[in-house]
């Protein structure tokens, strides 16, 4: 018997109908799986890139002071005025790229404000979050030894809609250029002898909205404005990222492009934001309003295929990566919790690493269209990685979300490859409800790759109400042994707290492998990721 499955065949089954009656005789046996999977790992997708777990920081709450920054003088413990316990969990995380400074920050941001002498930098007001006094002690100089002591690439936002092509211009060669001239000179007085080489450049943020609400035809004109001068100074390649649209905005993303024309060339890079919003604050969540959710996933994965599609038609051999700068889960605000810890500061429950691993989930099953995503944020605010409490607090928590990152860390530089399963609600919307009016949510959710010898499977169950077995055939390898390792809680609002940093954590799960397959249990509101030792099956 043929066991390959097409595309097509797949399809046509429609997500009601179980992927066991696809399956040869005896894989699995009747009633012991509520749910079937098959791995495909013959079927490569493309590169599983770091950079598809990389994060975002911005000027905005609490996130950069007292976050990251408390100054060397502070009685926290820092490294050179770093939070140490940010560092040292982040470095054991592993963040590919750190953006910075915004976010809509950025587009009123003048670099120059940031460098020299903390004492004698100019106070400025951050009009767009807070009005609060920004003293600027923590500028490009800091930021880039943050990225390094955190071993993060950095990713600069540089200002467009305030500032003009030449204060770009200035700071890339203030950044890259080795020695001799007067900007590099400066660096080197500024204590940064060697040259940064910083690659990643974002030309504005949100240029339809708080970056100067243009057209997408005067956003591509001042692309290639800023573009012309921003040039390459030392052996630093440029990656000039464009900006892109809110969601799947097709009218954004055809009159981008259509005025870029002839100038494509200079863009390397171009982003969309998608953000999953919520209905209530993060810690008064019910399954309704989880549910409407997660149902915008799918939308996400959709837009990312039809984005990456709309640029092939400009870009075909694809030298354009599409990013997706700021995504993540922002809920409603607890304007108590905002007056003690800053803006959009939100908790993180298991509903919210398991809505990451969602994101993750279609990351690795879309990674041939996919060059770098960025979540919001680092710290303290959105769907953060860290929770601290402010500049003088002493506690620094390791939120769901981190959990969620650390179970997809193994699937990095790996091969994706193609998977099929019970109940995954497909990018056109098969296989369940569709939108935000949609009741229930995705069943499970899967994706595979594959490197050295091993296979990474991780799996979501985003069902409140439903505990799975999972039986995962696989196709093209057989495994020898594997191991496996779970993130769950059945309290969709479990959290960790300043007062109990430990209820949610990663822990290690049962698997039962046995060749061609392997059975695992997902109890509802869980991710998991099984690692297997493969070799290649006989033809």
């Amino acid at each position: 018997m043929n066991t390959r499955i097409s595309r097509r065949r797949f399809a046509a089954t429609g997500a009601a109908a179980s992927l066991a009656s696809l399956l040869p005789r005896g894989v699995f046996s009747q009633g012991t799986a509520n749910k079937n999977a098959i791995v495909h790992a013959g079927d490569s997708i493309g590169v599983v890139k770091p950079e598809f777990h990389s994060n975002f920081a911005e000027h905005l709450g609490s996130c950069v002071y007292g976050g990251i920054w408390v100054g060397p003088n502070s009685p926290i413990p820092n490294i050179e005025g770093f939070r140490k316990d940010t560092v040292d969990a982040l470095k054991d995380l592993g963040v590919p790229v750190l953006r910075w400074p915004g976010g809509c920050f950025a587009d009123d941001y003048h670099w120059r404000d940031g460098i020299g002498p903390a004492a004698r930098r100019p106070k400025r007001v951050n009009t767009t979050w807070g009005g609060y006094t920004e003293d600027n002690s923590f500028g490009t100089h800091e930021f880039i030894r943050f990225c390094r002591l955190i071993g993060s690439e950095p990713y600069f936002a540089a200002n467009v809609g305030t500032g003009t092509p030449q204060d770009v211009r200035d700071w890339i060669e203030y950044c890259n250029y080795p020695a001799g001239s007067t900007l590099a000179d400066e660096r080197a007085a500024n204590g940064s002898k060697e040259p940064f080489n910083v690659r990643y450049w974002g030309v504005g943020n949100e240029l339809w909205g708080c970056g100067g609400n243009f057209t997408p035809q005067a956003a591509a004109s001042e692309f290639v404005h800023f573009a012309t001068f921003a040039r390459q100074f030392g052996p630093t390649r440029l990656f000039l990222v464009g900006c892109g649209p809110s969601g799947d905005d097709t009218n954004w993303t055809r009159g981008f492009m259509d005025t870029l024309g002839g100038h494509i060339g200079m863009m390397s890079g171009y982003s969309m934001h998608y953000y999953t919003g919520g209905d209530l604050r993060p810690l008064q969540f019910d399954k309704d309003a989880m549910y409407r959710q997660f149902n915008l996933y799918p939308l996400v994965e959709r837009s990312l295929i039809h984005q990456r599609t709309l640029l092939d038609g400009y870009d075909p051999n694809r030298r354009i990566g599409l990013f997706l700068d700021e995504w993540g889960v922002w809920d409603q605000m607890s304007q108590p919790e905002e007056a003690a810890n800053g803006r959009l500061w939100q908790q993180a429950t298991i509903r919210s690493a398991v809505a990451a691993a969602l994101g993750l989930n279609i990351f690795n099953r879309q990674a041939d269209k996919l060059f770098m995503c960025n979540i919001a944020q680092l710290i303290n605010v959105l769907q953060s990685l860290l929770l601290t409490d402010g500049p003088t607090g002493q506690h620094c928590v390791k939120t769901a979300n981190y959990h969620a990152f650390m179970l997809f860390k193994p699937h990095r530089g790996n091969t994706s490859v193609r998977v099929e399963a019970d109940g995954m609600r497909l990018p056109d919307g098969r296989g369940g409800g569709r939108g935000r009016g949609a009741e229930q949510p995705p069943e499970i959710s899967v994706s595979a790759s594959r490197g050295d010898g091993r296979l990474v499977v991780s799996l979501v169950n985003p069902r409140a109400d439903a505990d799975w077995t999972v039986d995962v055939a696989l196709r093209g390898v057989t495994a020898h042994e594997g191991s496996a390792r779970i993130l769950h809680d059945s309290d969709i609002n479990a959290a960790n707290s300043f007062e109990n940093p430990g209820r949610l954590t990663v822990r290690p799960h049962e698997v039962a492998v046995e060749g061609g397959h392997f059975r695992i249990a997902l109890p509802a509101m869980s991710v998991a990721t099984v690692t297997l030792k493969v070799t290649e099956s006989p033809a």
